[in-house]
């Protein structure tokens, strides 16, 4: 699936955090000390995480907010602040400096599938592929997916293994799934 990747400025998706009190969690696990909202998008509720500041603000670097917002489905694999900090020092600065644009996004759109998998999906597929499940993402990694005593591992190309800390949080457009790690494009 090929999504074309549009800019919106930095002040429609900062409009996206003031939630209504009509809006519902729907059973959504709380991220970040912010609860999720089934009936918003992918961007309305990453906004609130306080848990995923540097994810949402490279999102808006690599001009993705639009497309997360889009009708999807998506899976997102959203790492957490920490994941980010555990980068080697200044990969994030220099990641998020306009010149390297193109090089954030692959990295960003190494974390969407083109699909709504949900924890029970991926531990079908992973049952399906006696053990494992390849995915292809809208960044063109392929992500390995591991299931073990309630466990759900992601691997990237380059061997890096993420585990997901919170499942299944539903969104307008899709699901989240947290992870502790950053995945990359094949070296």
């Amino acid at each position: 699936m090929t999504l074309s990747l549009r800019a919106l400025s930095v002040a429609t998706i900062l409009s996206f955090g003031a939630l209504t009190g009509a809006a519902l969690a729907q059973d959504n696990p709380e991220v970040g000390g912010a609860a999720m909202f089934a009936d918003k998008n992918i961007v309305e509720n990453a906004v609130n995480s306080a848990d995923h500041t540097t994810l949402v603000a490279a999102v808006q670097a690599a001009g993705l907010v639009e497309t997360l917002s889009g009708a999807g489905p998506f899976t997102v694999f959203a790492p957490v602040n920490a994941a980010f900090d555990a980068l080697p020092a200044g990969t994030v600065d220099t990641l998020l400096l306009p010149e390297n644009k193109d090089m954030l996004t692959q990295i960003l759109t190494c974390h969407v599938v083109p699909a709504k998998a949900l924890a029970a999906d991926v531990v079908q597929m992973v049952t399906d592929g006696n053990g494992e499940a390849v995915v292809d993402t809208v960044g063109g990694c392929k992500l390995t997916l591991k299931a073990d005593d309630g466990k759900v591992t992601v691997t990237d190309e380059n061997g890096t293994v993420a585990n997901v800390t919170i499942a299944d949080v539903i969104q307008s457009n899709g699901v989240i799934h947290v992870i502790d790690a950053v995945l990359t494009p094949k070296s």
